[in-house]
């Protein structure tokens, strides 16, 4: 029996956590930081890449090897077209990477999710089962953006009372995030008992290659092993409460959803361990600098 402690957060209760937690990254944002990224085409568009291109044809193409399901293998795109998560920023850290460039890569796929998390899903799932693209947009649009800009011009023309509020929005949503992880495992557990074992690998799996691809993406395009490392966490680590979200309320089969749910814990797991992993291991003092500031 899973306690109700994790599973009282539902759609409703669940959307509004997501939001906040959009909104607390907005906070901490302003229009300078938008200007950097434009200062920083090449190392943003880099992993722009790796989070739109090649994390979602790992999920269709490991979905269809392992012949999963059409509602397992729909899941399973699904959150590998989902933008990267606020842990990323924490792993990115940890890691020896380069937080600056993690934080507007994460607020750069965040925004694109509006368009490209709807679109991918359609065409790589769409011959699976039947995907509402617009709707998916909608949920995307009010989850993710409008928060997001809230925050961003909160921050912007009411610095003073914006500075005040980020005192505590770490905290809150610390506790927000434990919530979101725990929630979408306590409503899928029974599903969990029967058909976990099953996509533990594939989900694993491509969390692995995404690591992996995002890694050696980076080292091809002659990347510093700072930038390296915070592209590959940043490509592997993706909100996985937002796929859980969108499987919740735009598909049909409840199904949809458990990859979301499995993936929660795949990507921390994964995510921390090779964090510390490169904690241990020392970046050259001449590494190269790929993020103008």
């Amino acid at each position: 029996m899973v306690s109700p402690k994790v599973t009282w957060l539902e759609t409703d209760l669940f959307t509004f956590g997501l939001g906040f937690l959009m909104l607390s990254m907005g906070l901490t944002l302003t229009f300078e930081d938008f200007r950097r990224c434009m200062r920083n085409p090449w190392t943003v568009g880099v992993g722009f890449l790796a989070q739109y291109l090649i994390k979602p044809i790992l999920g269709f193409v490991i979905a269809m090897s392992l012949k999963l399901s059409a509602p397992l293998a729909t899941g399973l795109i699904l959150v590998s077209c989902c933008p990267g998560g606020q842990a990323s920023n924490v792993a990115t850290y940890i890691s020896k990477g380069n937080v600056a460039l993690s934080v507007l890569m994460t607020t750069c796929s965040t925004i694109g999710a509006i368009v490209m998390t709807p679109l991918l899903t359609k065409v790589l799932a769409g011959q699976l089962v039947p995907v509402d693209a617009a709707g998916l947009a909608i949920s995307t649009f009010q989850v993710v953006l409008v928060p997001t800009v809230v925050g961003v011009l909160a921050h912007e023309y009411f610095p003073k009372f914006t500075e005040r509020i980020i005192t505590i929005t770490p905290l809150i949503g610390v506790i927000l995030t434990t919530l979101l992880c725990a929630s979408p495992i306590g409503q899928v557990s029974e599903v969990l008992k029967s058909q976990g074992a099953q996509l533990i690998v594939p989900v694993a799996l491509l969390h692995a290659a995404a690591f992996a691809l995002g890694y050696w993406l980076s080292r091809l395009s002659t990347f510093g092993e700072s930038t390296s490392r915070t592209i590959s966490i940043e490509c592997g680590m993706q909100s996985s409460a937002l796929g859980f979200l969108l499987a919740q309320k735009h598909f049909t089969n409840h199904l949809v959803a458990v990859p979301s749910a499995v993936s929660v814990v795949c990507m921390a797991l994964g995510g921390s361990a090779l964090a510390v992993f490169w904690r241990n291991m020392p970046i050259s003092v001449n590494d190269k600098d790929d993020f103008k500031e």
